[in-house]
């Protein structure tokens, strides 16, 4: 069920040229070890700008959009959740903008799905993310994602990363918690 939304969802991203990756738990399932969600998140290689087409794709879908306001909530937020409601999974389109984002669309993993090569953000790109989200779950899964993939994952890529995140106030310390779960 979630596969073929992904899936469908994956083909009208690539139909409109949107860059995309999945992120949060389906890619965690894919590196780490299995964890019920029923959400699909989705990092989008375009700015709120380009929303009348996330729009148009939520509309090809059947997806129901949830914000009352969703092009204000976008520009605010930078995420348009929605819905598939007969299997209530929540999909949330994530605008992306920054520097970071730019070059891990560029690291993508294709899995198939069905025969359909769907991209999903690279084994360090979702380590970062979850790093960031900083969330007693979070560190679980990267804790589990380490395990799995141990001497196969570029450290010194999401060190970098995290370096540069540690500069935001927010992030003080990042480095150093991604560092204590490597010990464990």
């Amino acid at each position: 069920m979630i596969e073929e939304l992904i899936k469908k969802t994956a083909q009208c991203l690539d139909e409109d040229n949107i860059p995309y990756m999945i992120i949060g738990g389906q890619a965690v399932l894919l590196y780490g070890t299995p964890r019920l969600t029923r959400d699909i998140d989705i990092t989008l290689g375009i700015d709120t700008d380009k929303f009348p087409l996330v729009e148009n794709i939520c509309n090809k879908l059947r997806l129901k959009i949830l914000p009352e306001d969703p092009k204000a909530f976008a520009i605010e937020t930078k995420v348009l959740p929605a819905e598939e409601t007969k299997l209530r999974i929540r999909v949330d389109f994530i605008f992306s903008f920054t520097p970071y984002e730019a070059q891990a669309l560029n690291r993508t993993k294709q899995v198939l799905m069905d025969d359909y090569p769907v991209k999903f953000a690279s084994c360090e790109d979702v380590i970062v993310h979850k790093m960031i989200a900083g969330r007693a779950i979070d560190a679980e899964d990267v804790k589990n994602i380490l395990i799995k993939n141990k001497g196969s994952i570029d450290l010194e890529y999401i060190r970098k990363w995290l370096s540069e995140f540690s500069e935001i106030s927010e992030h003080k310390g990042i480095l150093g918690k991604f560092d204590n779960l490597l010990e464990l």
